[in-house]
């Protein structure tokens, strides 16, 4: 699980890495991740935005904690600083949410170090 002080909270860091963010999309999620331009020494922070479209508050429960697992991992990876949120779409059935999420982190890191090394 994700130690509290590594969860988004503040409304502003949430609009600040969805508005400001590289984003990048998969079948049932999108990601966003925001690089601070000021250097710090703060862990990354990750949040969630679950759609009611998910499901009722039984299912956007278990997603939510289901994602939580999958990101726990690749949080230390992760730049200091940064703002990853992970914003769940519909769920069709029961897909592998551990593997979508994997891969959508990776996508991000990609598409975050071509953009710093252009």
């Amino acid at each position: 699980m994700l130690a509290h002080s590594a969860r988004l909270t503040a409304s502003s860091d949430f609009a600040r890495a969805t508005k400001s963010g590289t984003r990048v999309t998969s079948q049932h999620f999108v990601g966003y991740l925001y690089i601070s331009p000021v250097t710090n020494q703060d862990c990354a922070k990750c949040g969630l935005i679950i759609s009611k479209s998910v499901g009722g508050s039984v299912k956007r429960h278990r997603v939510a904690r289901k994602i939580r697992h999958a990101v726990a991992p690749h949080m230390p990876t992760l730049p200091a600083g940064s703002l990853l949120v992970i914003r769940a779409l519909t769920q069709q059935g029961d897909t592998n949410i551990e593997s979508e999420i994997s891969g959508l982190i990776e996508k991000l890191r990609n598409k975050v170090s071509k953009a710093v090394t252009q």
